[in-house]
């Protein structure tokens, strides 16, 4: 039935190119995804030009430790990144889901070898309910699924509703997310004494991660590492 409708309706990939296997992008948007495949900073994932040995952290890391451990991002997010997630978190592209779970699935393999638990970064209830569904859940699940880790999508929840965080500087979104998140008392077993891997879409100054890793460390998590679809490079190197 999928050959029938195939040859009805020839599949696009999601640049409006014809389909040519290139899991869900054409070869030209595909070689545009700038993959960070390099030496990066052990800390939030930060692209480093050339290889400074293992567990380097960048100056920013070192300046001000995060609350989370590590960070892996699968690509930087611009303008060809940012397609696929924003059809996924305002599109209802929900198919796109499992792509990037894959892109993650590479990315942050090592973190992946480790984690115990995997955990989407929530979205207040008010905001799920316009939404329909939670775009960070819909990587991880399928993310989980790929490597065979626990998925608790109800760890971790934000008990406060937050403003957009689009906009604010690195200390305005910290101020936004505090005490946004906790882990309820009946979900504290999921991850007491566990390593967590938090999935979310996309990192910038790192302020929401942060606040997510916090609560799960104070329900008694052993590590905290992050995975992400995409990052955005400036404004993370300054977000300290």
């Amino acid at each position: 039935m999928r050959g029938v409708l195939d040859l009805i309706f020839p599949p696009r990939t999601l640049d409006g190119a014809a389909a040519q296997g290139a899991g869900g992008l054409s070869a030209e948007a595909w070689s545009k995804i700038a993959f960070i495949d390099g030496p990066v900073c052990d800390g939030c994932g930060l692209p480093f030009e050339f290889d400074q040995g293992p567990g380097v952290r960048c100056a920013a890391c070192t300046a001000r430790p995060r609350a989370f451990d590590r960070a892996r991002a699968a690509c930087l997010y611009d303008e060809t990144s940012r397609e696929p997630i924003l059809m996924l978190k305002h599109g209802d592209r929900t198919e796109l889901a499992p792509l990037l779970a894959r892109w993650l699935s590479r990315a942050a393999h090592e973190l992946l070898a480790e984690a115990e638990v995997i955990a989407p970064v929530p979205l207040h209830r008010g905001r799920l309910l316009r939404r329909k569904f939670n775009q960070a859940a819909e990587i991880a699940r399928p993310l989980a699924r790929l490597r065979g880790v626990a998925y608790r999508p109800d760890a971790l929840v934000r008990v406060r509703a937050t403003e957009s965080q689009g906009g604010k500087s690195g200390g305005g979104r910290r101020r936004n997310v505090a005490a946004a998140f906790a882990v309820p008392a009946s979900r504290a077993a999921q991850v007491a004494g566990r390593r967590v891997l938090l999935v979310d879409d996309v990192l910038t100054t790192g302020a929401t991660l942060e606040g997510c890793a916090r609560a799960l460390k104070a329900a008694g998590a052993a590590r905290v590492d992050v995975a992400v679809v995409a990052r955005v490079k400036e404004l993370v190197r300054h977000a300290i």
